[in-house]
């Protein structure tokens, strides 16, 4: 006869454990101690099993029975409910391992080493307060550009447009990084560049990094000019403005030092600039020299080498390469910005290497050999992702910390 919950409430322990049937394999286990827990018995390739589906009264008859249901479905389809049940399991263990929030944690504790303390505690203190509410528990290989979009549109509908854009680019770089250790394979809010709301800056048109690898088949195949062919990879490694590469001279370059430093006259901003060199653009200025190095400036004009090159010539070569209108020598500068941002770089480094504006003239003056140390290793990482764009052995995100 099938069980009722009054004789399931009813049924008392005895000296030894015994079992109640329900019908269809399913028994109540009455325990000494008074417990009562649901058995599923079975058998599966000819052997014995049994299959424990919950305690009383945590699981109810009525559940019990749907458990018992779906066990014998699974014999039906030739699979072994046990078996199921630990694969069950394990998969709801590893998706909470692979929570959003663990990998974030995770992923920001690799990064500390390269991080100032304060840029440290503010991506956390950020991700914590944006991100892990909405999609912290979700694992990371089930988030959706929806669900990533949702999330940082609260941020912006509040006002804070800046805010909701950097906790995209942290959310991202959390999910490349679950895609480079195995954990993701497709990064959803790579899709959502743009759905935000833009701040009110004039941009010249910039190159997607994905576009990269097909950018330097096409340098390597396009017969330029040497010295032009040089100063394109510089632009790119440098992140300067074209003016200030197109003008460059050899007495601002401290090889040993590995610096360049760019006058005050030169810059846009009327202020002196240092750019730290990595060792792929010391070896661009060590090719370069037998080249221009007789002269003053790096890339003198072919006419007269008391001029620049003209400031069309970087243009020209890119429109040569196919990319007319879809990117300029300055957006470059956009690149770097974009990609050092993902990658999870502390953005005041960032800005100072872009030599951006500083308001306050105080702080400006002391920003000028601020982060030093943090923009070198910076400069150096980017270099060793743009070897690996063009097919080099150099893997970005182990080259970040050990440079």
């Amino acid at each position: 006869m099938p069980l009722t919950d009054l004789a399931i409430r009813q049924a008392k322990p005895q000296d030894k454990p015994y079992h109640l049937p329900d019908g269809g394999s399913l028994f109540l286990e009455v325990t000494p101690a008074g417990g009562k827990r649901w058995l599923f018995r079975y058998r599966y390739a000819g052997k014995p099993g049994k299959l424990a589906l919950g305690k009383y009264p945590a699981v109810s008859l009525a559940e019990a029975r749907e458990k018992a249901a779906q066990a014998r479905r699974q014999l039906e389809e030739g699979a072994n409910p046990g078996h199921e049940k630990k694969i069950a399991k394990a998969a709801v263990k590893t998706a909470a391992a692979n929570a959003f929030e663990v990998i974030a944690r995770e992923w920001h504790a690799k990064e500390l080493p390269r991080w100032t303390e304060g840029h440290a505690t503010r991506v956390l203190e950020s991700l914590e307060a944006d991100a892990f509410p909405a999609i912290g528990n979700i694992p990371v290989a089930d988030l959706t550009a929806p669900l990533i979009l949702d999330a940082v549109r609260k941020i912006e509908k509040r006002g804070a447009v800046e805010t909701a854009g950097r906790v995209l680019q942290r959310i991202s770089a959390v999910i490349r990084y679950a895609i480079q250790t195995g954990r993701a394979e497709y990064n959803p809010a790579a899709d959502l560049s743009g759905a935000l709301s833009a701040t009110k800056v004039e941009h010249r048109p910039a190159m997607p990094r994905g576009e990269l690898p097909e950018f330097y088949r096409r340098l390597a195949a396009e017969p330029l000019h040497q010295p032009t062919r040089i100063a394109m990879h510089l632009l790119v490694l440098t992140f300067v403005r074209p003016g200030e590469l197109r003008a460059a001279r050899w007495d601002e370059f401290d090889i040993e030092r590995a610096e360049w430093r760019i006058p005050a006259e030169r810059m846009k901003m009327r202020a002196p600039h240092l750019v730290p060199l990595s060792r792929q653009a010391l070896a661009l200025l060590e090719e370069l020299r037998p080249l221009t190095g007789r002269g003053a400036l790096l890339f003198p004009a072919m006419t007269d080498h008391d001029k620049p090159m003209s400031e069309n010539t970087l243009s020209y070569a890119l429109g040569r390469m196919g990319y007319k209108g879809t990117a300029t020598p300055h957006g470059f500068r956009a690149l770097a910005s974009t990609v050092l941002n993902e990658e999870g770089f502390d953005p005041d480094v960032i800005e100072r290497q872009l030599a951006h504006a500083e308001r306050n003239k105080v702080r400006a003056a002391y920003h000028r050999a601020e982060y030093l140390e943090e923009r070198r290793r910076m400069m150096q990482w980017w270099a060793d992702f743009h070897d690996n764009q063009q097919g080099g052995n150099v893997v970005p995100v182990n080259f970040k910390r050990s440079a």
